[in-house]
This record gives structure tokens, sequence and C-alpha cells, in this order.
């Protein structure tokens, strides 16, 4: 990265919405907020009619190196996360080799410390390989100079319910979670779409609702059973959010995410056989759309995270049963949360802040991260516009795929700065 100004004054940006004022950005941290600041030597950013966030911290990154360097890498996926507005990403264990060790979860940490655009914590594989057959080394994991504090063998569920409660038994000695990828094998072999009247006409295997949410339920009462942290990923269907409704009106430990693509688009796209729009879990019904638009205004879903899941071209384009699952998910991500949470009312921007920010912080037990703009906290700090609009276009974006849904769409709002500890890493809407 090239060289960067230690001290910044924003002018006018309104933190969390709220009326303009000043930042002075000083040695990693906010070094003062209020009307009229000036600082000798600063470089000067013009927020006038920008909201002003704390960085935003993703639990579900796909960054696909080692292994997967064709897709994306460490560099090129956090690159696409400052452009999105994110200063931490906590990295998925899916690569090649899957992070599974403390020697892998620490070379992805130092990639990302190298890379500089943002923080990466790499999550920990919760079986061997992903194979979900014996638990992988989470002790070491969690020692590491990476400190690994959530796991997942996201892309596979784990499936065998003693394997689930040992790995909820194994992770309180440090604190840890286990993020589910909540897909029962069984009943999801060979689905292709979400179950429905469409996936019957469209000929595509289909996909059910409940596969997700028998799962849920049992590891909702595993996590009960031994007092631990139990995190669900990409929740997509509406049982899905009851049934996290009503585990944490039990008191359990237990938290959600919801993705962008599953907060706006749904099953009709299929209709295109477009893989584009091919998902794991499936976009769902417009009533499922709905019910995880409610559930993440009323808190019962805990955060947005993107689940950033890039391809190259080969995988994606190409008859609908033989492409990948996944979409990118970071440079929009924003703009889809202002689209379907913020511009409709259900939110404000402490509310995206809480679920953007504050509440993958504390999930993830990820220190510097997910703090208020306020004197002395870490200068992790987005500027947004909220006003305008673009169009997205795929070779545009940072990610080394191309495979965003979003192309062709108009969106609300735009990245103009994102700084990680002071520093910028993109300004004017660029990298820098």
């Amino acid at each position: 990265m090239s060289p960067q100004t230690s001290t910044y004054v924003v002018r006018g940006a309104r933190v969390l919405g709220g009326e303009p004022t000043d930042l002075v950005l000083r040695d990693g941290v906010v070094a003062e907020v209020g009307p009229g600041l000036s600082a000798a030597g600063a470089e000067v950013v013009d927020a006038e009619g920008l909201v002003a966030l704390p960085g935003l911290v993703d639990l579900h990154t796909h960054l696909r190196e080692p292994g997967r360097e064709d897709a994306e890498t460490v560099e090129t996926g956090t690159r696409a996360a400052a452009m999105g507005g994110f200063t931490a990403v906590h990295a998925m264990a899916n690569t090649a080799p899957v992070a599974d060790t403390a020697g892998v979860v620490e070379q992805v940490w130092r990639l990302g410390t190298e890379a500089g655009y943002c923080d990466v914590q790499p999550v920990g594989a919760v079986t061997v390989g992903l194979g979900g057959e014996r638990l992988a080394e989470l002790g070491a994991m969690a020692d590491s100079a990476a400190r690994v504090r959530v796991f997942s063998d996201d892309g596979h569920c784990v499936a065998d319910p003693v394997l689930m409660r040992r790995a909820l038994e194994y992770v309180k000695a440090f604190d840890g979670v286990v993020a589910q990828h909540a897909q029962e094998p069984r009943l999801t072999e060979g689905a292709q779409m979400n179950e429905g009247e469409l996936s019957g006409r469209l000929g595509l295997q289909g996909w059910p609702a409940v596969a997700e949410e028998a799962i849920i339920a049992r590891d909702c009462l595993l996590t009960a059973h031994v007092g631990s942290r139990l995190h669900v990923c990409h929740v997509s269907t509406a049982g899905s959010v009851e049934i996290v409704r009503w585990a944490k009106s039990k008191g359990w430990d237990v938290t959600a995410e919801a993705c962008p693509h599953h907060l706006l688009l749904t099953d009709e796209l299929a209709a295109t056989y477009d893989p584009i729009y091919k998902v794991n879990p499936p976009l769902r019904s417009a009533s499922d759309v709905e019910a995880l638009r409610a559930g993440l205004a009323d808190g019962t879903i805990d955060i947005v995270a993107t689940d950033h899941a890039p391809h190259p071209h080969e995988d994606k384009d190409c008859e609908w049963p033989a492409a990948a699952f996944g979409m990118l998910g970071l440079e929009t991500a924003l703009s889809i949360v202002q689209q379907t949470i913020v511009d409709t009312g259900a939110l404000d921007w402490t509310g995206v802040a809480e679920r953007m920010s504050y509440a993958p912080a504390r999930i993830g037990r990820l220190a510097g991260h997910g703090r208020p703009i306020e004197v002395g906290e870490p200068a992790n700090v987005v500027l947004y516009d909220a006003a305008t609009t673009r169009v997205v276009d795929p070779a545009d974006t940072a990610s080394l795929s191309r495979n965003t849904p979003y192309a062709g769409r108009e969106l609300p709002g735009r990245v103009v700065a994102t700084f990680l500890r002071g520093r910028a890493t993109v300004l004017d809407g660029k990298l820098t």
C-alpha cells in the first residue's frame, strides 16, 4: 500500500446519520469530535452530506486463499472489503488446504496483515478437512497467533449431533463460538433451488426449508444443553427466523445472520436459469424475504454477513446443475441494507451500525473493531453517501471474480472513504 497521511480532518460528517460534525483522526484513533475542528498538517476530507459509520465487520467472507487463488486472494478480497466499507472480515475455513490447523490459520492471518486493506480474522474448521468425522485442532487454533474464536465448516453442515455437541463443549474453554451451516444433507441431496411450485415447473431439484430449520432447532437445543455459544450462518427461511426467536426467548446464547442477497432477491430469479443466482442456501420466496427483514429489524437476526463467495468465470458460465454455489457480496452489502432496511424505515443508521459493526465484532470476540466513533476509540470509520445511486458493473469490482447478482442493477449509496485505524484504505471512492 502507498504511504498514508497520519492525520485527517473529516469535515461535516453525519455520525450515524446525526447532525454534521468534524472528526480528527490521528495516530490510529479518533482524536477529536466536534464542530470547527482543525489540525496542523492534516489532510482535509470534505464529508458534507455523508453518513459516518464505524468500520463494518463481516463475520462470513470467503477469501479462497490458500488453494483457489484463481477465484480470490486475501489481497483482492480485502480490497473488495475496503471498497465496501469493511475494516475487518472473518475468513472462512474452506480453503485448500482447509484451515483446520494452527499453521493454516496463521498463514491466512499473516496474508491479511501483509495486504493491509482490512484486518483478516481466520475462522477455523470444526472438523478435520471439513469431513464431519472428527474434531479439528480447535484448541491449537485458539491458542495460535491468529487467536481463532469462530469455528465453522461452512459449505458443509456439522450433521452428526454427537460431533456438534462435542464442538460446542470444546469451544467453551476459550469463549469460542460454533457457526453452523444449517443444511441437513439427506434432505438436500442434489438440491438446486428453493423447493416449491417453481422448482417443480423448472425441473430443478427442490431444497426444502425444513432442511435448514431442522438443524437450527437441533443445534439450539444442543447449545442450551451444554451452555455454549451457537451462531447460525445465512438464515434464509421464515421458519428459521421463528426458531431463532424462540431460542432467544429462552435466554439461550444463540445468534444468527442474514445475507444481503436473501434480503432482496427471491427464487423467482431461478426462472432465468442463470447460475449467477445459484447460492447456498438458495434464494427463497418473497414471504421468506419479508420475514428476514422483520427479523433483522427486531433483533431476532443479530447481524448482516455477506457470505462473499467469489468464483472464476468457468464455474458460473455453465448449465445451472453444474455451476458452483455462491455470489459476491462485500462491495454491495451496505447498499442492499440501505435499500431493504433503511430506506423502508425498518432501521436507522444506528441500527445498521449495530448489525454490521458492533454485533459481528462482539460475536467474533474481535478486539479493536465494532467500536463507536468517539474520542479515544480506534479510527475505523466509513464515510457513506446515502443520497447517490450507482449501476453495478462487474468490471469495476476489486474482487478477482465477477459473479455479482446485481450486474446492471441500480443500487443506492456509495462508500466514499474507509479508514483502518486512521489510515485511508479508500478515499474519494478509490483504493489508496
